[in-house]
């Protein structure tokens, strides 16, 4: 192989590794309302075998020292901003399933699944499950 040669396959073994991680769940995601704006930013990584989603900022200043008074258990009066609203997901093929989800507004926990779209990598699927019941939120790749 001649030097031309190396350099391009490690140019395409550099892009390759960044188009697959940028098409991983791990990083900041922006979570917004139902207008569109921007309310916190949650940092899902890994855990051990497990995937975690974490509060690491609320928008609103005068928002970022709530309690989640509504919560039950080890979460029950605890702030949001640091708080771990994603809990336990195991990886499934393309997804992440069998993990816990937290509405910090409401106390309730949810299952739930959530993976990267397909289409967009810089949009999250975060899907909440109450029985055969669900509903699908899509966060933005924070920037």
């Amino acid at each position: 192989m001649n030097v031309k040669n190396n350099l391009f396959w490690i140019f395409f073994i550099a892009l390759s590794s960044m188009s697959a991680q940028s098409q991983d769940v791990f990083g900041k995601w922006e979570v917004t309302n139902d207008e569109g704006k921007v309310n916190s930013i949650i940092h899902i990584y890994k855990k051990g075998d497990e995937v975690y989603g974490k509060v690491v900022r609320i928008m609103k200043e005068e928002d970022r020292d709530r309690i989640c008074d509504q919560c039950t258990g080890e979460l029950k009066d605890k702030p949001i901003e640091g708080m771990n609203l994603i809990r336990g997901f195991e990886k499934d093929g393309d997804e992440y399933v069998n993990g816990v989800l937290t509405d910090p507004k409401t106390g309730k926990e949810y299952k739930g699944k959530i993976w990267v779209d397909e289409d967009n990598p810089d949009k999250l699927k975060v899907r909440g499950y109450i029985a055969f019941f669900y509903k699908t939120k899509t966060w933005d790749r924070a920037k």
